[in-house]
């Protein structure tokens, strides 16, 4: 049988690296693992509470984090900054205080820096997260994916595959449907592939969303 494995942890060390980077005793490991859980949490929602577009939407890709002994450096993947930074250029030092105050950080410093990407839909999360407007929206779900699909081709990358779960549609039965463009070679170790589930709630329950792309492969 096919066992499934979650294509980031599988590629560890070779094409993909980790989103943390810190050490701590095995006694402190738990710790940081929750501080770490609440900070990216925590910019998430007010990434979500103050982006100009629809609630729901954050555009972000993703959120690194480097801890070292005074301080805790937290880079933002995001693909629209315009829309979080716009009339607010104070907006991070905001965010850089209020995150100061959650995560009760005395002894270190906190440094927030927003990094633009290049392609926002040919990134998982930024995909998904547009897939989920969509379904909220009413619109059908192959649209939707079909959509979703077209975004990505224009962002220049080798293949695409989307699968949606759940009461699709408002059927009664919950089914999975799948749609595949280009090649996505999941076995192929050196083969760089993004990766991404999200939930979303919609009126007739909740729906996961999966998404593969496949970036580059290296020679």
């Amino acid at each position: 049988m096919g066992q499934k494995i979650n294509p980031l942890g599988f590629r560890l060390g070779t094409t993909q690296s980790h989103h943390s980077l810190w050490f701590a005793k095995p006694k402190n490991y738990c710790e940081g693992l929750q501080e770490d859980q609440k900070l990216r949490n925590f910019i998430k929602n007010y990434v979500q509470k103050n982006m100009r577009v629809s609630p729901g939407v954050e555009g972000i890709a993703r959120i690194e984090i480097q801890k070292r002994i005074d301080l805790i450096q937290v880079i933002i993947y995001i693909g629209f900054p315009k829309l979080l930074l716009e009339n607010r250029p104070r907006r991070i030092e905001e965010l850089q205080l209020n995150v100061q105050k959650e995560l009760n950080c005395v002894n270190r410093k906190l440094n927030i820096a927003i990094t633009r990407i290049a392609n926002p839909y040919g990134n998982p999360n930024i995909l998904a997260e547009f897939i989920a407007g969509q379904l909220k929206n009413r619109v059908s779900f192959r649209k939707a994916m079909k959509k979703a699909i077209e975004l990505t081709e224009q962002a220049d990358t080798k293949g695409i595959q989307v699968q949606l779960a759940g009461r699709l549609d408002g059927k009664e039965i919950a089914r999975a449907e799948w749609i595949r463009e280009g090649r996505v070679p999941l076995q192929t170790i050196g083969a760089k592939i993004d990766y991404c589930s999200y939930k979303v709630r919609t009126i007739y329950g909740v729906l996961g969303i999966k998404i593969w792309i496949f970036v580059d492969e290296e020679k």
